[in-house]
């Protein structure tokens, strides 16, 4: 294809929203206007989901829930009058709160103002929040935001040791719909010591966001915390960015939050037009569906070309691969869909990556995500007539055409800026995208049976972890074996699983667990087999 044609393909198919400044180009993916022909009646049903997700429906039939994150930018489609009052009283909570924040009316003991915020989550919890915070941050925000978002001890150790003497002026959000997730208990229990090692009182820097009567809001109750804004159960981890989950650390950061809300709102406005030429969101979808095979045999390669942007491939891996990645049973026989997404940044990728993009296996197709705006102010040339901003550009061009040239499909999304109104537009653009290729595959983008599987089996490790420890205390004198171990609490088949728990005990230390320096043996309590 010459580029004169690529042209006439682009002018033909480019497709925009006049709203927010965004246009997504496809000229580069290898469909017919065939395949968009015959996929009208395919995605006339996703359009028909969508209203009825939108209206209220249930969604997500394995916990009897409805899924209402668009509702969050506009109240008033809400299905019922008291959902839309909810949304728009926290939406002024958080607002208010943030106020009273920054102003030092809600001001730690002993300090005149709150001057940072520990975020402690997991998921969709800390992964929109943290794509919200790295992209609109600057060194003029009102406060610093920090992340716990796993379980990792180290990690921790390194977050508290960036915030050292600062934690009297640290507020802690803590976020968890059910206040059951461990990952976040974990984190809120090391935050809680951590304070506490600095005579400090956590409740009083605490902050949690939770569904109404959760095990978090018991413990917020009982410890005096600061404040409680709701986590409602219609809406995702991995849609909850623009609920108090993303919008409260937002606020207090100093971001603009009704931006991104209405740069949301006007891309749901956009992407409800049932037109698959026409919607943006609706023509990712059919891009999908078209690359892949409708059975994801392809993978999306993300490729923001703006350091701001970086997070985006990781927010949308969960986004994308927690919706899609699914296992059918159709007529007894097992289908398995979803689209795996990574990606980096450009011009980074030049140096990285792209190597095997354009000449490993084709198993791919990219996203290029190109921000016209280069900074505040006027850029310095670099060369004559050419800025840094003009080579980032001539490297998106010419990696995209490089592509090309190997029959890489790839199609780019343009924005203005990184602003909050292109970012919300941005969320939300995938989020809709995301439902409409559901359907288009026929399956429940909105429950996540791999997630809770995963939990139930780290449950049964720990649980398995707790019989070794009590045999090896009921008989401390006694060395025994992983098989030894593994038959003598009723678990005869997990051996290696048994043999793994005690490795890690032993680099720990915990019950004077010790491994033999050099070898696989293990001293004091146990030996290995």
């Amino acid at each position: 294809m010459t580029e004169r044609q690529l042209w006439e393909r682009y002018q033909k198919h480019l497709c925009g929203v006049e709203s927010v400044g965004l246009t997504l180009d496809v000229s580069r993916m290898n469909f017919t206007d065939d395949f968009l022909a015959r996929m009208r009646g395919p995605l006339d049903k996703a359009f028909d989901a969508m209203e009825a997700l939108e209206k209220g429906a249930i969604a997500n039939p394995d916990e009897k829930r409805r899924v209402g994150h668009y509702w969050l930018r506009a109240p008033e489609l809400a299905p019922e009058p008291a959902l839309t009052k909810d949304i728009q009283d926290t939406v002024a909570a958080i607002n208010a709160f943030a106020g009273d924040v920054h102003s030092g009316r809600v001001k730690p003991p002993g300090a005149a103002r709150f001057t940072r915020v520990l975020l402690v989550g997991i998921g969709g919890s800390a992964l929109g929040p943290q794509l919200v915070a790295d992209a609109l941050g600057s060194t003029a925000d009102k406060m610093q935001v920090f992340f716990l978002d796993n379980t990792d001890p180290d990690g921790m150790d390194r977050v508290f040791a960036q915030l050292g003497d600062s934690l009297r002026e640290t507020l802690a959000v803590v976020i968890s719909k059910s206040g059951g997730t461990k990952e976040t208990r974990n984190g809120m229990l090391e935050a809680e010591r951590a304070w506490k090692r600095q005579g400090l009182d956590f409740g009083a820097h605490a902050v949690a966001v939770t569904g109404e009567g959760s095990e978090l809001d018991r413990v917020a109750q009982q410890g005096k915390w600061l404040r409680t804004f709701p986590m409602w159960d219609w809406v995702g981890g991995r849609t909850s960015v623009l609920s108090a989950v993303g919008l409260l650390p937002a606020r207090l950061q100093g971001l603009d939050t009704d931006g991104m809300l209405a740069g949301a709102r006007d891309m749901d406005v956009a992407t409800r037009v049932r037109d698959g030429v026409r919607n943006p969101a609706a023509l990712l979808a059919l891009m999908w569906f078209h690359a892949g095979g409708g059975r994801g045999q392809k993978d999306m390669v993300i490729l923001p070309y703006k350091d701001r942007l970086l997070l985006l491939s990781k927010y949308l891996q969960q986004l994308v691969m927690e919706s899609l990645g699914k296992e059918l049973d159709v007529s007894g026989a097992v289908v398995n869909q979803g689209i795996a997404v990574y990606g980096n940044k450009g011009s980074t990728d030049q140096h990285a990556y792209v190597q095997q993009l354009r000449e490993g296996v084709n198993n791919f197709f990219a996203t290029f995500v190109e921000v016209l705006k280069d900074r505040e102010g006027e850029s310095m040339q670099v060369e004559p007539d050419i800025t840094s901003g003009d080579y980032l550009l001539g490297f998106l061009l010419g990696t995209r055409r490089a592509l090309f040239e190997k029959g890489r499909e790839s199609m780019t999304i343009t924005v203005p800026d990184v602003s909050a109104r292109t970012l919300g537009a941005l969320i939300a653009l995938y989020e809709r995208a995301v439902g409409l290729y559901a359907t288009l595959v026929n399956i429940n983008a909105y429950h996540q049976p791999g997630v809770e599987a995963g939990k139930k089996a780290a449950g049964v490790v720990l649980e398995l972890q707790r019989k070794v420890l009590a045999r090896l205390r009921a008989e401390p004198a006694k060395a025994q074996t992983a098989e030894e171990l593994a038959r003598a609490v009723g678990a005869p088949d997990e051996v290696e699983t048994v043999f793994k728990v005690l490795e890690h005990l032993a680099a720990n230390a915990p019950a004077g667990v010790r491994r033999e320096p050099g070898t696989s043996r293990f001293e004091t309590r146990f030996r290995a087999s």
